[in-house]
């Protein structure tokens, strides 16, 4: 009894000091990480503030880089592609920095570094480090010093506006991607779909490739023009439901697939799952090729509401546990419903651990009365045109 006492005190010791080796080793790349940003970035001011006004001649940052390696030999990151990296840095930034304007004067008299004036205080680490670049208060500061210099250069060379620079900051920061992650991401055009498609991929699927994938795939709004609720034998169109709806859908399956994508298979509707003595109906299920990965498809008549997400969760264990194939990717949910609020639907979308998205639809109805002008002006044209006959 005694041993075992023992084995568990020790086994406690020895994981508070691994825990406490870990989180140091972790501080010290941010620290490294955070060091040389501030070098790369003052050494990009140096160089811009000197070439931009013409003191060096044409070559001058390739016979630095090669005067460099001379005088620091075994040094690394410094040729001349990198160098005029580090001045694009600075360029993509200067703009916003608090004291932008520094003379040429002084970044000579000075130490590059300590021109740069980066500082920002890490809630983190509660250390303060060498990097203030905006009063605005939305910048990803700590996400801005702990990714990669590599991150950077991606985020720089292929998105353009501020906003989206901040938001594939955040995005790296927040899902560890690799650098050729981010710059899949930045290719693929994802910060134009960011608000489309209210979903969770990134945290639910581990495979961020295949979370872009997933995001690629679907979107935000569906126009079901071949659904027109006044076709269908109902006194009020508010009393459709998803079943007639559905119904519509599976008549017109064709078109539904092409709406959602060519690599959607149809697999059913209401499809029957008995999960220890309780029962399940799908409305929607395809297989996706691309994704490699079953699609869930739900639909509500409504506005969305929390416990659909509840709802899809268990479906998509169900069809993990007892359909997915091996060599298929987890499953995949989508909620269809007539309207969301999608900054509140990506709040209660971060508890959950499937991939879920929800999108709406409209129907021919509601696209015609989007196209109608409004019934004041209706009357009004209607009236004018009595008037001229």
């Amino acid at each position: 009894m005694d041993n075992n006492k023992s084995l568990i005190q020790l086994t406690d010791a020895v994981e508070a000091i691994k825990t406490a080796i870990l989180e140091s080793q972790a501080r010290a790349a941010q620290m490294v990480n955070q060091e040389q940003l501030s070098l790369y970035y003052g050494i990009g001011r140096y160089v811009s503030e000197n070439s931009g006004k013409g003191f060096w001649g044409t070559g001058a940052i390739a016979q630095i880089s090669k005067m460099l390696k001379a005088e620091l030999p075994g040094l690394k990151g410094f040729s001349e592609e990198n160098i005029k990296l580090m001045r694009r840095f600075y360029e993509s930034w200067k703009d916003i920095e608090v004291n932008s304007v520094v003379g040429t004067t002084e970044l000579q008299e000075k130490s590059v570094v300590e021109t740069t004036e980066l500082q920002s205080t890490d809630s983190q680490t509660k250390s303060v480090q060498k990097l203030r670049l905006t009063s605005d208060e939305s910048f990803p500061i700590t996400a801005f010093l702990n990714i990669s210099f590599t991150h950077h250069v991606a985020i720089f060379r292929y998105a353009k506006e501020y906003e989206e620079r901040k938001y594939y900051i955040e995005t790296a920061y927040q899902h560890r991607l690799k650098a050729d992650e981010l710059e899949q991401m930045i290719k693929a055009q994802t910060y134009k779909h960011r608000e489309k498609l209210p979903n969770n991929f990134f945290k639910a699927i581990p495979d961020k490739q295949l979370a872009l994938r997933t995001l690629q795939t679907f979107k935000d709004s569906y126009l079901l023009d071949y659904i027109n609720v006044e076709d269908i034998d109902v006194s009020d169109p508010m009393d459709v439901d998803e079943r007639v709806i559905e119904s519509k859908i599976v008549m017109n399956i064709k078109n539904f697939i092409l709406t959602f994508g060519k690599a959607f298979t149809y697999k059913g509707h209401q499809a029957h799952y008995d999960k220890l003595g309780h029962d399940h109906w799908i409305d929607l299920l395809f297989f996706n090729r691309e994704l490699k990965a079953l699609v869930v498809v739900e639909l509500k008549k409504g506005k969305f509401k929390p416990s659909y997400l509840g709802q899809l969760a268990a479906y998509l264990r169900i069809l993990d546990d007892d359909e997915k194939l091996p060599g298929e990717n987890p499953s995949v949910g989508i909620i269809l419903c007539k309207n969301a609020d999608k900054a509140y639907v990506e709040y209660v979308l971060q508890d959950y651990l499937k991939p879920m998205g929800v999108a709406t639809y409209k129907s021919m109805q509601n696209r015609l009365m989007e196209l109608l002008p409004p019934e004041d002006d209706m009357k009004k044209m209607i009236s004018e045109s009595g008037d001229n006959e």
